[in-house]
């Protein structure tokens, strides 16, 4: 079982999520940290954390600063990275974060072209009245990321401004390794999945709508719902057969179900589909939009000599990843 874990005795704020336009937003004084903070992992987690507590002792509220869209989708639109979270997800993970706010910065080429200084002064200082800037460990920000903490207490101090600096979090990872969103990304990537769940702190979740598909899996006693995630922008797991949950957009109740990623090799598919067939479960997707948290890659997508050994072989995923789910609630039950 996954959660966000916070030792806290602050979650019981209610988060205010502001869009911040230029104007002062007229806050109270506020302890703050900055970042895209894709997957708000348990790294993000951790600083968040830290700067919670830091308002709670100072007697000033706490704002988490992150923007729209990843800063390369803008500078490098031709190579920035797929995403960990969209940023409806992200916005709802920082609201179990404990913090007071979440101030959403719109990036465009003006905002990349403002130096830190410009950037502290003018957002922080006047627009969103921090006090406090508590900085990631390996965060750099401003135009073409040319200056660094060292800079960054030095431009606070003129104003007034404290800034200080978050230490690393290594100890979700399992291989010792700092956790961080590229590792994260890295880990999906090769299939790792497990590993990035560890990092993340809950299940990698995929978001898309449900649409209409070529209805293969039904013809075999599986059937799927088609789902498209490019408005997402999301990083898309390797091809295989993975253990998955399901939810609806507008429920909380997950649904145990089995996930294909791949081209549909026995049947000569051209295009990646990815695909999903939800247990005990009668009730028409489409057109629904769908969040699939992973849980465990079963195995690599294959070409079957027939359509009917592939429906054997979906029948033995079926049947592992019933028992894969049937193990872990006990666990959970017994634990």
């Amino acid at each position: 079982m996954f959660c966000i874990v916070f030792d806290l005795p602050y979650l019981c704020n209610q988060m205010s999520t502001i869009y911040y336009h230029g104007e002062p937003l007229g806050l109270g004084e506020q302890v703050a940290t900055l970042g895209f903070f894709d997957g708000v992992h348990l790294g993000h987690q951790y600083l968040i954390g830290q700067v919670v507590a830091q308002a709670h002792a100072e007697g000033r509220e706490s704002t988490v600063v992150t923007f729209d869209r990843h800063p390369r989708q803008v500078l490098h639109p031709e190579e920035h990275p797929q995403l960990l979270t969209a940023l409806e997800d992200k916005l709802l993970l920082l609201t179990k974060t404990g913090a007071d706010h979440v101030v959403v910065v719109p990036f465009d080429h003006q905002l990349a072209a403002m130096s830190a200084r410009e950037f502290m002064q003018q957002v922080l200082w006047e627009g969103l009245n921090v006090r406090h800037l508590i900085i990631g460990y390996d965060n750099r920000f401003g135009r073409n990321r040319t200056e660094g903490f060292d800079d960054y207490v030095s431009y606070g101090a003129t104003w007034g401004m404290v800034v200080s600096q978050s230490d690393s979090y290594r100890q979700a990872s399992g291989s010792g390794e700092t956790v961080s969103s590229t590792l994260i990304r890295k880990s999906i990537e090769q299939g790792k999945i497990e590993t990035a769940n560890r990092c993340l702190g809950y299940p990698y979740t995929l978001s898309g709508k449900v649409v209409s598909g070529v209805q293969e899996g039904r013809k075999l006693g599986f059937p799927t719902a088609n789902l498209d995630v490019a408005d997402s922008q999301q990083l898309v797991p390797p091809n295989g057969v993975y253990a998955v949950k399901v939810r609806t957009e507008h429920s909380l109740t997950d649904y145990h179900a089995m996930m294909n990623i791949g081209f549909r090799p026995t049947f000569n598919g051209e295009e990646q589909t990815i695909e999903v067939h939800v247990m005990n479960f009668a009730e028409d997707l489409y057109g629904q939009r769908l969040h699939v948290s992973f849980l465990h890659r079963i195995r690599e997508e294959q070409r079957f000599e027939s359509p009917e050994a592939l429906a054997r072989q979906l029948e033995q995923d079926r049947e592992y990843i019933e028992e894969l789910f049937k193990k872990e609630n006990d666990e959970e039950q017994g634990g």
